[in-house]
């Protein structure tokens, strides 16, 4: 799957309404799928922009998805079809350019999670992806279901419960959405999935009490964390020896927990642009393309698939179809040619 880029800010973006029970969200403009898909910003996206990040060296692309936007607050969680045409449009550009492309339930599940109980948290959820994997039945296998996004882990209705009861239920969900996806047949039943961490944290993730899914399928499923770098990215922390150490050791975690179990690790998000603020006072490595660089090389030594986090024009200028920095193509060109 090599590198991936995050089609960020377009699909999941959303107006929250709370009091719209069934989708969380308001109705914007004619409520078409393009008003939502450009409401936090984003162009509209098109072939040529998907064409471009393959052209730039990236092989997988993930379409992040909110999925509530068009539903009816009729308390059915029915998707309405054009808005899962229009994500169907996109997953094929990417197809047609030759990259893999993964779909999730993104920014939602954090909706369902924090509104609803947890019995009805997973009987939303399994209707949700029979949906989704139902629509994409025939899809070709380059096609990869990620099951949530960081949700996973969040408080419900109920309140703070304690650990083991959280695990549990962050287990349940993971289990539901192998088994939704899986009962819709076709090309799902092998599908590779995604399944999502504890709030994707790498530490929480790798807990004896988070555990993979059972699966009618076998060696098809995938685990997902964000950020190997995470906690140094927000003490404000990058680029110096604590920085390399801490985030080795996170990738030591992984390795441990799942690679050295033949589970393949999919890091749904990564730093893209390393701001000035964010880099230590005693940093040996200070320019953001070397720390992207660094962290790439070392997700790529572990056999890891990382995708970066960008929005609309940012890493990637989707209104021109190229790679904002020299700097940075330049480390993408590196990382692809090993």
């Amino acid at each position: 799957m090599g590198i991936g880029i995050n089609l960020g800010n377009t699909m999941e973006a959303y107006w929250a309404d709370t009091g719209n029970l069934t989708g969380g969200a308001q109705t914007i403009g004619d409520d078409t799928p393009g008003n939502y898909e450009t409401c936090w910003g984003a162009v509209e996206t098109t072939e040529e922009m998907i064409i471009g990040m393959k052209e730039a060296g990236f092989s997988t692309l993930r379409i992040p998805v909110y999925w509530g936007n068009m539903m009816e607050d009729d308390g059915t969680f029915t998707i309405n079809q054009e808005y899962l045409g229009r994500v169907g449009e996109l997953v094929t550009y990417g197809l047609d350019a030759g990259m893999y492309v993964v779909i999730n339930i993104h920014h939602y599940d954090g909706f369902l999670i924090e509104h609803y109980p947890q019995d009805q948290v997973l009987e939303i959820t399994e209707g949700l992806w029979k949906q989704i994997a139902g629509y994409f039945r025939e899809y070709p296998e380059e096609l990869i279901f990620e099951g949530f996004n960081e949700a996973l882990g969040m408080t419900g209705p109920e309140g703070q419960l304690d650990a083991e009861r959280m695990y549990a239920f962050v287990n349940d969900m993971n289990q539901t959405f192998v088994d939704a996806v899986r009962s819709t047949g076709g090309g799902n039943a092998a599908r590779i999935l995604i399944v999502s961490g504890y709030n994707t944290n790498i530490d929480a993730t790798t807990d004896e009490r988070f555990l993979m899914p059972q699966d009618t399928a076998e060696g098809r499923l995938m685990v997902s964390v964000h950020y190997i770098d995470n906690f140094c990215y927000w003490t404000n922390s990058i680029g110096n020896e604590a920085w390399q150490d801490y985030s080795r050791s996170q990738c030591e975690l992984l390795k441990a927990r799942f690679l050295d179990q033949g589970i393949p690790v999919f890091v749904g998000e990564c730093t893209a642009g390393y701001s000035p603020e964010h880099i230590s006072w005693d940093a040996t490595v200070t320019e953001s393309a070397d720390c992207l660089e660094t962290i790439l090389g070392m997700i790529a030594e572990y056999g890891m698939v990382p995708v970066l986090w960008d929005v609309c024009d940012q890493f990637y200028l989707r209104s021109e179809q190229r790679i904002a920095s020299e700097a940075d193509q330049t480390v993408i060109d590196t990382y692809v040619s090993k």
